[in-house]
């Protein structure tokens, strides 16, 4: 008997977006390293990437992430 069921549906209601076809789905058919999400409904999947571009772009201009050197380091 197996531990773990390998759970190849998703729930009513879930949605990916798949980075290698382009494409929303409705639950998860392609493989996990390969999609984004779950997402609430269809149009949150179909703009995973743009979310994605805001949020790394958030990242990267967030104060609290770009500490100042300490004096007497390279780029101080």
């Amino acid at each position: 008997m197996a531990l773990f069921k390998k759970r190849t549906a998703g729930k009513p209601g879930e949605w990916y977006y798949c980075l290698e076809h382009k494409k929303v789905e409705e639950g998860p058919e392609c493989p996990a390293k390969d999609r984004f999400g779950p997402y609430t409904t269809p149009e949150e999947a179909r703009l995973a990437m743009e979310t994605a571009q805001e949020r790394n772009l958030e990242w990267e201009t967030d104060p609290k992430w770009h500490d100042k050197p300490a004096p007497g380091t390279p780029g101080d």
